[in-house]
């Protein structure tokens, strides 16, 4: 039997997002002037050439458009870009209240993060916003070098241990889900206290230390699906889609056989009152009819009612056509 806790977990979903949308004053700035030229650097090994129906990958930065806003800000995240430059063209006159509607909604953000590689996930996203329509993006990411060669390193060791050349990528999933929940255990100190010694939230921990909050077995499954060349992405609940007092909830969004798909380690591996483990597939690999089924259990879960305004694959049109 789940642990009721379970259902407050997460509490490393909403990542901690600093934003400091400043404005100076025009004047010396239109006195001195900007030099406009962009300086692109190459995107970064980790960078995803996917696009979304939220956001998609761009090398066109002069918006037009909230949506092009949203597209750059996915981009320099996706790039793996320390901090990138753009500028407001006087043909788009919101511009700038655009740009700091989005710079100041944490949800959004937080969304959007969920589209990259975890490696190019941020722990923080600052914006200067100049009121010339210059806009400067400087981001702190969640995963040090360090961390991400020795996870590199693990993951390689996994695969070829687990995956097997000659089987489906529907099995070769399955047995990456079944190995990382049978080599770890939800991290409910994490959940109780809002604090750990564990590197829970991140795939650090999932794979060194064995302990893991939903984002860690979310992060984990991620790399595997992006390594194996699986398009994949996190999707995830806010407390702004639940009622209850849960902060949130993370989990897989994978593409298979021309359809998405969603799993779900951290229900697939629950917390029991008496302290053993389980293993389930219930969450593993299913339609969102299928997911929320599962939810209708013996004890209900809310999680899962994600904006099907911002994870498009999944509204009932899209997955109609898939």
């Amino acid at each position: 039997m789940k642990n009721l806790l379970l259902t407050f977990t997460c509490m490393a979903l909403i990542i901690a997002t600093s934003i400091n949308a400043g404005k100076i004053s025009d004047y010396l700035a239109s006195k001195i002037g900007f030099n406009q030229k962009l300086i692109i650097e190459e995107k970064d090994e980790y960078a995803k050439d996917d696009g979304y129906l939220f956001v998609k990958t761009t090398d066109n930065f002069i918006p037009y458009s909230y949506q092009d806003l949203l597209d750059i800000v996915y981009s320099t995240i996706n790039n793996g870009w320390e901090s990138f430059t753009f500028y407001c063209p006087n043909e788009y006159t919101e511009c700038i209240n655009d740009m700091e509607t989005i710079s100041n909604d944490e949800i959004t953000l937080t969304h959007i993060n969920n589209y990259v590689h975890p490696y190019n996930s941020f722990n923080s996203l600052k914006t200067k916003i100049m009121e010339s329509g210059e806009i400067n993006i400087s981001i702190n990411y969640v995963y040090t070098k360090d961390q991400i060669d020795k996870i590199n390193t693990e993951v390689k060791r996994i695969m070829n241990l687990v995956v097997k050349k000659d089987n489906s990528d529907y099995e070769n999933i399955k047995a990456l889900h079944d190995y990382i929940i049978n080599n770890t255990k939800y991290d409910e100190e994490k959940t109780e206290f809002a604090d750990s010694k564990y590197a829970s939230s991140i795939a650090y921990g999932a794979l060194f230390e064995h302990y893991a909050t939903c984002n860690g077995y979310t992060d984990t499954m991620a790399i595997f699906m992006s390594l194996m060349g699986i398009k994949n992405y996190k999707i995830a609940t806010t407390k702004a889609d639940l009622k209850t007092t849960s902060t949130g909830h993370v989990w897989n969004a994978v593409y298979l056989d021309g359809k998405w798909l969603h799993m779900d380690l951290t229900w697939d591996d629950p917390v029991s009152t008496s302290g053993e483990d389980y293993l389930y597939h219930k969450y593993f690999l299913v339609t969102t009819e299928q997911m929320h089924e599962a939810d209708d259990g013996e004890i209900y879960i809310e999680e899962h009612n994600f904006n099907k305004n911002v994870y498009l694959e999944f509204n009932e049109k899209s997955e109609k056509l898939a």
